[in-house]
């Protein structure tokens, strides 16, 4: 009887689980647990326009499609390539010669990132893989010969990372598209032939488990069929059960519909939101895609880096950071060299991060920034810079007999003495050692 009982609750909440084509029934799917526990993902924006490798991954819009063109782009164009070259005639030099899926995913994995989100395709609709929607505009029927979304999501996955998409949702150029763009969106045949069957092709082959929706600002979700594609992702697919999205889709959805908030892009709250979010960011201040001229003063240092990630954390989010490959298929040493540093801080300090929760104080500044995040009845304290003195005043922590003071990587435990009867705590630190990251993280037990 008891077995019985069982399969009707199974076979019940399996169709309570289903989920209909509006925003109220796929806003009430929870967020799969693995994504909140991950905290730490790695952005990686490649392409044809990393061939050009100018301005940004907008050189396309900005050199062609903005009215007037971008000057810059015009003037580069003009003095390095014959007259009347066109933009998908940088596709063949996307060679991809030296990819090495392996060893991306060993950076990858070594940062201490838990996930890796590849661009599928990016707003000019060239596609990563061989999709049978894109004729002659995929990596597989020119440039790399080679289907680098394939390749790299086995890479990754053999290192026990999860594997994410970005996927575009308008192109710019694509005449289907600008069609219905002149038709005030009231047609779709963009959206039938070419963005809802590649959609459903990517996922039952390429089986991500995140999609990052994008380019959906010029049109609602309506024309997009976006909540039809979601309840079909949600109910249907072969990653229903794992697959998270993005707020991506439709003009007006960001940080109201989906799965968890971008809100836009390098979002940073100033308090803690209460829908789980991500930011996204890139070691290039400039750009998302490669850029030849990029100078060291435009880059996020290490110490930066793991700031913004630590107020990220504190603050409830996720925290992705984006490389730009080489179109011969390099990730840039300088890049390499960041995203090392990231892991080597993670190394001595992700007890702090990983399947971390924000604690009831995100943040406080009595002697050095510090940031909080907690892990069932521990609280982490994680200083951004180093103090001027071997003494740290903290004012959140409400102590007790039984609260203890640790540094992680430092076993022994830290002298203290509260402030107050009951709330805050003076601690006595070591000399602190070498950190990457310059940032520490004290261990509190016994606190409230």
């Amino acid at each position: 009887m008891l077995a019985v009982f069982v399969v009707v609750i199974v076979l019940v909440s399996q169709t309570a689980a289903r989920y209909t084509a509006n925003w109220t029934s796929l806003d009430a799917r929870p967020l799969p647990a693995w994504y909140d526990e991950a905290k730490v993902g790695v952005f990686v924006h490649w392409g044809v326009f990393s061939v050009p490798g100018f301005g940004s991954e907008w050189f396309w819009w900005h050199w062609q499609g903005q009215q007037p063109p971008d000057q810059k782009c015009v003037s580069y164009m003009s003095k390095n390539y014959p007259p009347g070259f066109s933009y998908p005639e940088f596709a063949p030099q996307f060679h991809a010669q030296f990819y090495n899926p392996g060893d991306w995913a060993d950076i990858f994995k070594a940062s201490g990132a838990k996930y890796v989100v590849l661009t599928a395709k990016h707003h000019e609709g060239f596609t990563n893989w061989g999709s049978p929607n894109s004729w002659n505009w995929n990596s597989v029927d020119t440039g790399p010969h080679r289907d680098l979304v394939g390749d790299l999501g086995e890479a990754v996955r053999n290192r026990s990372l999860h594997y994410g998409l970005y996927n575009s949702l308008y192109e710019w150029f694509n005449p289907l598209y600008l069609a219905d763009k002149k038709n005030g969106f009231k047609t779709q045949q963009f959206v039938m032939h070419k963005l809802l069957p590649e959609l459903y092709n990517m996922v039952v082959r390429y089986r991500p488990d995140l999609i990052w929706s994008d380019g959906d600002w010029e049109a609602p979700d309506t024309y997009w069929n976006s909540t039809e594609f979601l309840a079909w992702l949600y109910n249907d697919s072969p990653v229903k059960d794992t697959v998270v999205t993005n707020d991506r889709w439709g003009a007006g959805c960001a940080c109201k519909h989906g799965g968890y908030y971008n809100c836009a892009d390098k979002y940073t709250p100033g308090q803690l939101p209460k829908h789980k979010w991500e930011k996204c960011t890139s070691v290039d201040m400039l750009s998302w895609g490669y850029r030849r001229n990029m100078k060291m003063s435009e880059l996020m240092d290490l110490p930066a880096i793991i700031e913004d990630l630590v107020r990220t954390v504190a603050l409830g989010g996720n925290y992705l950071l984006n490389v730009g490959p080489t179109p011969d298929g390099m990730i840039p040493p300088v890049f390499e060299e960041r995203l090392r540093g990231v892991g080597a801080w993670l190394k001595m300090n992700g007890e702090a991060i990983y399947a971390s929760k924000p604690w009831r104080v995100q943040t406080e500044n009595t002697t050095v920034p510090v940031w909080y995040t907690s892990k069932g009845t521990t609280v982490y304290a994680i200083m951004t810079a180093k103090p001027p003195k071997l003494t740290l005043q903290l004012l959140g922590p409400k102590t007790s007999a039984a609260t203890k003071v640790t540094l992680l990587g430092n076993p022994n435990p830290l002298p203290w003495a509260p402030v107050h009867p009951s709330a805050g705590l003076t601690v006595l630190l070591p000399q602190l050692p070498y950190s990457p990251g310059q940032a520490w993280t004290l261990k509190l037990d016994g606190i409230q």
